[in-house]
């Protein structure tokens, strides 16, 4: 990617506004860890591990902030991960750098792992955001299809609603790249895979917990769903940092709540009445049974369940 999403310049952060892409290039500029925090709750960066890496960047801003980036979102545990990370450090801006680095680094080596689960010219549907605009860089689904560009894949975004992640932002980055895309409203997913025009569906997550359930954004436990009616293989791919072992199962991963009006309309467009009641859950938990694999950089986890995660984090 030329477009770096998380710039550390030594005295603040400067960090992609997403809300403005695809039509806008432009960075906001934070100098504390409450800014950092905003940021994260307005979206200006979003994606797990980017959360993560913004969140230890924050950390060092302020020598501190803990609570504050803490309450920022619930649903993403890397930003937990992170902020235990930064609490044991001594050298905040090291560590903040080594997180960021690493986080690069592990999805390049998730996404040669999962590079080997992908047939030559297969279909990849994807959901959401999983790029590097999600991630320090290079990314985790879409690195997956980056590190598999050399079979000729080609990607089916799904729009994401109601943010439209997939339309604003895998869509934007599959075409700076020149890798195929094709850009699909959610609800026609279940048509295409009937039609045998799926060959494999890879997401992200924001919480993977003990058992192999998963937790990303909404939508995802549909597709899974789909996709075993079909027999189209399911991936997840997520860093080390996304699960979180002291989670049971999926029911205990706290789901957050976004504002209605990210339903009811889109920047300045609405399309729904005036006082109508909203529900806007911003993430599902899609069950380890429904998933074929989880790809992280330790490697593949077929089939997952509580012992098969316990064996790769224990490795």
């Amino acid at each position: 990617m030329t477009v770096e999403p998380i710039r550390w310049r030594g005295d603040r952060l400067e960090l992609l506004d997403q809300r403005l892409l695809p039509e806008t290039l432009s960075y906001v500029t934070c100098r504390s860890a409450e800014e950092v925090a905003q940021a994260i709750r307005d979206m200006v960066v979003r994606g797990a591990p980017a959360i993560g890496c913004a969140a230890a960047f924050g950390v060092v801003l302020s020598k501190g902030g803990f609570e504050v980036l803490a309450k920022s979102r619930p649903t993403a545990v890397n930003l937990f991960w992170a902020l235990e990370r930064m609490g044991r450090a001594k050298d905040l801006e090291a560590e903040a750098k080594a997180i960021y680095e690493e986080d690069i680094a592990a999805n390049r080596a998730l996404g040669e792992f999962g590079a080997e689960l992908i047939p030559n010219r297969a279909r990849i549907m994807t959901h959401c955001n999983t790029g590097a605009l999600a991630t320090a860089g290079h990314g985790t689904a879409l690195g997956i299809v980056r590190s598999s560009k050399g079979k000729k894949v080609t990607v089916i975004a799904c729009e994401t609603r109601p943010y439209l992640q997939g339309a604003r932002l895998t869509a934007w980055e599959c075409m700076q790249e020149g890798i195929p895309c094709t850009l699909i409203t959610d609800s026609m997913a279940g048509h295409l895979m009937s039609r045998g025009e799926v060959d494999v569906v890879v997401v992200g997550a924001d919480r993977i917990a003990a058992n192999g359930d998963v937790a990303n954004k909404i939508g995802t436990y549909a597709l899974a769903v789909l996709a075993q009616r079909h027999g189209v293989p399911f991936y997840v791919a997520a860093p080390l940092s996304t699960f979180d072992p002291a989670i049971t199962d999926g029911s205990q991963i706290p789901i957050e709540e976004r504002p209605g009006d990210e339903v009811t309309g889109y920047r300045k467009t609405r399309w729904a009445p005036k006082g109508v009641q909203v529900r806007n859950p911003a993430f599902d938990v899609t069950p380890a049974e429904l998933v074929t694999g989880i790809i992280c950089e330790k490697g593949v986890v077929l089939r997952p369940d509580r012992d098969g995660i316990r064996k790769l984090l224990a490795s």
